[in-house]
């Protein structure tokens, strides 16, 4: 049932990473469905063409590109008015194989690298995983800071699309599981420093999810140690996939728990449940997301460590100052 939130004054929420197939345009449509007005973004506007189509309103946003977010900031800052941002959806452009750093080739025309993020440790290249941490973690850092003013003024809440990735040691995955590890750990921190000003952090640990994330034909070189074992890697490219929930089922779940909190009540009436319902700081959602939690303990994450901090630096001296 499609809830419209906040009648005649909609709550808003930016999503990046909005490309067809992904986590980023399932979330912008649940949204949407939801009510809110979704402000969808990705390299190329024209690919997301189809979101516009039924109503949400559409921008162009390379990530990892300072000029390209302070446009998107100021479009949005005047589209809002005086209103600030309700929710950050922060999606990452680069998961397992995305565009890189351009180089030249041999008969010294241009070419856009793809990122080989599905690759042994001893394998990757350091260029490439330098790329991946632009956008998949620096890019992040940046677009959360940008955005700051309109989420304190709102007393938003960003969501940081995490993954399992980043908590489990998945092979031939090594950069891509350090950049979503470290984007936990940034989230973490992030959501005791904001706490004062009443924003909300959320990490989404993503478990397998439809998307075009692993739909290459990588292969490794010869002299790879891992050669030997080339069709495990095979398999293992092409893993995340097997089984892997339906983006649109994955986001149903998230939204949900977002806007009407984690309780597994909400589904029942969530329409009378209020707009602003706490979510917990952690969403596990996913293929196999359930036995992965347990085994790794996500059942002991509650945040201890938030509290304990806040009043080691009396953090919450800042309440009221902005």
């Amino acid at each position: 049932m499609s809830v419209n939130l906040h009648v005649g004054n909609r709550m808003s929420v930016l999503i990046t990473g909005c490309s067809p197939g992904g986590i980023g345009h399932a979330l912008a449509r649940e949204f949407h469905r939801n009510g809110l007005r979704v402000f969808a973004t990705a390299r190329k506007r024209q690919d997301i063409a189809d979101l516009e189509d039924e109503g949400i309103e559409t921008w162009s946003l390379v990530v990892d590109d300072d000029e390209s977010v302070k446009s998107c900031y100021a479009e949005i800052k005047t589209r809002l008015k005086e209103k600030g941002l309700d929710y950050l959806g922060s999606k990452s452009g680069a998961p397992i194989y995305g565009l890189g750093p351009i180089h030249t080739s041999q008969n010294g025309r241009l070419r856009l690298a793809l990122l080989d993020c599905t690759i042994p440790a001893a394998d990757v290249d350091l260029a490439e995983a330098r790329a991946t941490f632009d956008t998949n973690f620096f890019a992040v850092i940046n677009i959360c800071q940008t955005f700051l003013p309109l989420l304190i003024q709102a007393r938003g809440t960003i969501v940081q699309i995490g993954s399992i990735a980043g908590v489990i040691p998945y092979v031939f995955g090594s950069v891509y599981n350090a950049s979503k590890a470290a984007l936990h750990s940034f989230s973490d921190s992030l959501r005791v420093e904001l706490a004062p000003f009443g924003v909300k952090v959320v990490t989404i640990i993503t478990g397998g999810v439809q998307s075009r994330i692993s739909r290459n034909e990588q292969t490794l070189a010869p002299s790879s140690l891992y050669h030997p074992v080339a069709s495990e890697y095979a398999r293992r490219v092409q893993h995340s996939q097997e089984g892997a929930m339906a983006s649109d089922v994955f986001a149903r779940s998230v939204v949900s728990q977002l806007l009407y909190g984690s309780a597994p009540w909400r589904w029942l009436r969530p329409w009378l449940l209020p707009a602003y319902a706490t979510p917990k700081s952690w969403i596990w959602e996913g293929n196999r997301i359930g036995v992965l939690w347990l085994l790794t303990g996500g059942w002991t994450w509650w945040g201890l460590f938030d509290g304990v901090f806040t009043r080691m630096f009396n953090l919450w001296k800042l309440k009221g100052t902005i």
